[in-house]
């Protein structure tokens, strides 16, 4: 996912992507890595964003190979604040990464 987040109505647009990584995570036993380069999310975003970081957390401890990468643009050091924020909270490989894509 690439972009910033702020819809009036997060859950019409989050529900079908946690709908698909928890589908995934079920179905498929290939790897997933989710690459992120977001950069802003309102709080209901942030709240999606953990419930799809839960999903790979259960799917890791599970044994499922699952990771992160976290892009950012050096202009914008919000972005790799709250990276490292989701990061804390979770044990599977996740890492930040600085981009110098737009």
């Amino acid at each position: 996912m690439t972009g910033e987040s702020y819809p009036e109505n997060t859950y019409e647009l989050f529900d079908q992507v946690i709908s698909w990584v928890e589908q995934y995570l079920q179905i498929i036993s290939a790897p997933l890595r989710v690459d992120l380069k977001l950069n802003y999310l309102n709080t209901s975003s942030i709240r999606a964003m953990i419930d799809i970081f839960d999903l790979l957390q259960r799917s890791y401890d599970e044994g499922g190979d699952v990771s992160v990468h976290w892009l950012y643009d050096c202009r914008n050091p919000r972005s790799a604040e709250l990276g490292e924020e989701f990061k804390e909270d979770y044990s599977f490989p996740f890492e930040i990464l600085l981009t110098t894509e737009s």
